[in-house]
């Protein structure tokens, strides 16, 4: 299980860092709704991580099983792709980053999140969890992994609620901390959402990059 644990940290945490996901539910804190959405945001967000991944862990866990020292040219061809859409995906995000002087342009949907109601942001959380290409491709990863991981039931739960709680813990942790304490907290989190707003697309493309490379290297090592 270790192993296994080891291979989804990266992909967990490619989720956990998205700017946008923490963008919006930081937008909800700052609204007049803000319990009310935040709630529904955080449990849609969660939700769509634990349906991506656990859809993808079942998929990869019905392929063909094969000798544990043998090749494994299937689980590699899977990792393979996975790693070349993260690299076009990388590029493409390097190319959204704005010029110098500019501010960052943020999805449309944004500018109505005062007005959405707990439905709307239950949806909106998992969308963007289960949904968005970037995630899914990491809950393909993922699930490619545990899958394959020859693991028992009850570790594959435990992995599939690690990856879910890192995964996660960015939307998590600042829903927590402003239902505890609120006053404090619309400062540093309006300060936060500004700067990652404007770094969104560099931060997303190097960790795209990074997690592709990590991608390509356990689809070579797979054959």
């Amino acid at each position: 299980m270790g192993a296994v644990i080891g291979d989804i940290l990266p992909l967990a945490l490619g989720v956990a860092i998205s700017p946008i996901p923490v963008i919006a539910a930081i937008l909800m804190l700052l609204s007049p709704k803000a319990r009310v959405t935040s709630v529904g945001f955080l449990l849609g967000w969660v939700i769509g991580i634990v349906v991506a991944v656990t859809v993808f862990t079942l998929l990869s866990s019905v392929l063909p099983e094969e000798d544990p020292d043998a090749s494994r040219p299937i689980r590699g061809v899977v990792q393979l792709v996975l790693g070349v859409l993260l690299f076009l995906l990388a590029f493409g995000q390097w190319r959204k980053r704005p010029k110098a002087g500019e501010d960052a342009a943020l999805p449309k949907w944004m500018k109505a999140i005062d007005t959405i109601t707990f439905p709307v942001a239950f949806g909106l959380g998992f969308l963007l969890s289960a949904v968005n290409p970037k995630n899914l491709i990491m809950a393909a990863g993922a699930g490619t992994d545990i899958g394959g991981g020859a693991l028992s039931t009850g570790s594959t739960v435990v992995v599939v609620l690690l990856y879910t709680l890192i995964a996660a813990s960015t939307v998590l942790v600042p829903v927590l901390g402003y239902l505890v304490a609120s006053n404090r907290l619309r400062g540093p989190l309006d300060a936060l959402r500004g700067w990652l707003a404007q770094e969104n697309a560099v931060i997303m493309a190097v960790l795209l990059l990074v997690i592709g490379v990590s991608m390509i290297g356990k689809g070579i090592g797979s054959f």
